[in-house]
Parts: structure tokens; C-alpha cells; sequence
């Protein structure tokens, strides 16, 4: 099975922490060059700095806001004309937990704006080098709500099933040129956006964070969290050549907490 990445360009977006983080790490273990995008310059460069570098694998960071679109696309075009990129992973930190009854119409744009509207102009800018490479690999990681709601998460649960859709119907056009859009779907993972959820979920309903965890420990067959790791393993594997025959699908790695089949 080839799952080398050798000589393959990637950009992880989110990438100073977290699954973000995780996957890099990954790619790099794999031979991929990596590009990581986040606003947090500092912890950028110390991620950068521990990437695996053994065949001599290029490694730089660009801290900036993905939500500042005009300065996104002129990063991207600075990128991509100076080398081509195969891998592409959209991976953004979730909107504001709440009940979607309560959430306003700012709340919904902004979400929008930080998941689709960026996820569309990134992908864009690397559709043409893809081609003419004819490899591309664009792994999105999104949330399991993707296939079932979650409770409390309204304008995440919109958000995220708007992103779905346009992966798919974005791996259906760019099928034909040897690029596969994939969607990643995290369950419960230990990174910073689950813990502001339990001291969410703690504080709605008057209880500690440690019976918080519990409940939800309770929900998930493995009876434990999962960590950015995994997911990062799942994502690898969508971006090696091995994943050739692999497209337009939602991937959950949950630990079996996903009800349906």
C-alpha cells in the first residue's frame, strides 16, 4: 500500500493546535512538505519546529486570519505560484455552542463566513495546481453532527451540514482530474473546543465538569474521549495515494457514538 507523501505539498489550515496540529504532524511523518496556516504566530512557530524533517521535507508557517478573506487570497496566491499543492485539509474551530432557537442571524453569517466561504476560497485557489498535477487531495474536517444533530450546537449543526453538502458536490466535479474531496468527522475529541463544551454544558445545567465528561463518556461505545491522533490518522490516510478510490464520503471517528449505519 503507498502511503508515501514524499514530494507532495500540503496545507493544514488551524494547524497551530489541535486535530489541525495532529494532522500536520502526521503528513510531515509521511513525507509531506507542510504549509500551517493559524493566527497564533508563536505557537506556529514552535509546531513548525517540531515537524519530522528526516528526507529533508520544507516545512514554513504564515500566521494570518482565515477570515480575512482578501488577505487569504493573496497568501494563497503567493503560495501557489511558487509551487503547486497536492494536499489541501479545511479545518476551522467550531461556532459558539447555544440552542439554535436562541442563535441570531449575525451568529449564522459569521459561521458561514468562517467554514464555507473560507473552505470554497482556499479550495479554489489549489483546484488548478491539482490539476495539472493530477493529484489532489482535499480533506475537510468538519463534526459528526454532520450525520446527526447535537444537542446544544444549532448554528454548528447548520453550519456543518452546509459544508457537507459542498464537499460533496465539490468532489463530484473534481472526481475526473485525480482529486478527491473527503470529509473527516470528529466525535468527542480532547482538544480546547471540547473543554469550552463541558464548561458549557457544566455551567447550563449546574453540574461539575467531571459529571459532564461522565454523561458523555456514557454515549460513546469506547467509553473514553478520543484523541487528535486519531483523527489525524484517518486524515492521513485520505491524502496518500492508497485514497485514490476514496471520494466524496463523511468518515466519522467517534469511537462508534454515531447512531446511524
Amino acid at each position: 500500500m503507498n502511503l508515501s507523501l514524499e514530494g507532495k505539498n500540503a496545507i493544514i489550515c488551524g494547524s497551530s493546535q489541535g486535530i489541525g496540529l495532529a494532522i500536520a504532524e502526521e503528513l510531515a511523518l509521511m513525507g509531506a512538505n507542510c504549509i500551517l496556516l493559524a493566527r497564533n504566530e508563536e505557537n506556529l512557530k514552535v509546531a513548525v519546529a517540531d515537524l519530522d524533517i528526516s528526507i529533508r521535507q520544507l516545512h514554513r508557517y504564515f500566521a494570518i486570519d482565515l477570515n480575512d478573506h482578501d488577505a487569504l487570497k493573496n497568501l494563497l496566491t503567493e503560495i501557489t505560484s511558487s509551487q503547486p499543492v497536492h494536499i489541501l485539509v479545511n479545518n476551522s474551530g467550531g461556532p459558539a455552542a447555544g440552542p439554535i432557537v436562541d442563535a441570531t442571524e449575525e451568529q449564522f453569517l459569521q459561521a458561514f463566513h468562517q467554514h464555507l466561504l473560507t473552505n470554497h476560497i482556499i479550495t479554489k485557489a489549489v483546484i488548478e495546481g491539482m490539476k495539472k498535477e493530477g493529484y489532489g487531495r482535499i480533506i475537510n474536517i468538519i463534526s459528526t453532527s454532520v450525520r446527526i444533530p447535537l444537542k446544544n450546537l444549532g448554528v454548528s449543526n447548520t453550519t456543518r451540514g452546509a459544508v457537507a453538502s459542498w464537499a460533496k458536490t465539490m468532489s463530484n466535479e473534481l472526481a475526473q482530474f485525480g482529486i478527491t474531496v473527503n470529509n473527516v468527522l470528529p466525535g468527542a475529541t480532547r482538544t480546547k473546543r471540547l473543554e469550552a463544551l463541558i464548561n458549557n454544558t457544566s455551567q447550563r445545567k449546574g453540574a461539575t465538569t467531571n459529571e459532564v465528561e461522565k454523561e458523555m463518556m456514557e454515549e460513546i461505545p469506547a467509553r473514553r474521549f478520543g484523541e487528535a491522533a486519531e483523527i489525524a490518522a484517518v486524515a492521513a490516510f485520505l491524502a496518500t495515494p492508497a485514497a485514490a478510490y476514496v471520494n466524496g464520503v463523511s468518515i466519522p471517528v467517534d469511537g462508534g457514538r454515531v447512531g446511524s449505519i
